[in-house]
């Protein structure tokens, strides 16, 4: 099997990147690396999805096998979710991320303080 090209649009390889890098792709990923969550506490995890984002994300993922779904048969109906093999090793790519953002953030926004600085100063120059 030939590996993918996410550099062409035509290659498979490109929506799987999309998935796993998406908005929320990327944060189900990561908050389901360390435990299996019902969807409630997924939710509420991640502020600001939506109920349908949060859906259609886990089906996305699901579909490209990075996500398990297990339905209990109680009522009412309990689902957990948790990640597959390939969905922990993607999720170990996306904490690499994660740690990498978060250990930055302040230098990212001294960086675009800086460069909103120069931009203000350009388009509106002191008049002397």
């Amino acid at each position: 099997m030939q590996n993918g090209d996410v550099y062409d649009t035509g290659c498979p390889s490109r929506p799987i990147m999309e998935h796993v890098t998406s908005r929320w792709g990327v944060l189900v990923l990561h908050a389901l690396r360390s435990e299996t969550l019902r969807f409630s506490a997924l939710r509420r995890k991640i502020t600001g999805v939506s109920e349908k984002m949060l859906t259609q994300t886990l089906q996305t993922l699901e579909r490209d096998g990075l996500v398990h779904r297990e339905v209990f048969p109680v009522i009412p109906p309990h689902v957990e979710y948790s990640l597959t093999r390939m969905g922990e090793e993607v999720a170990g790519c996306v904490a690499t991320l994660f740690t990498w953002i978060e250990g930055n953030t302040e230098a990212v926004l001294a960086a675009q303080a800086r460069y909103d600085d120069a931009k203000h100063r350009v388009s509106h120059p002191v008049a002397t």
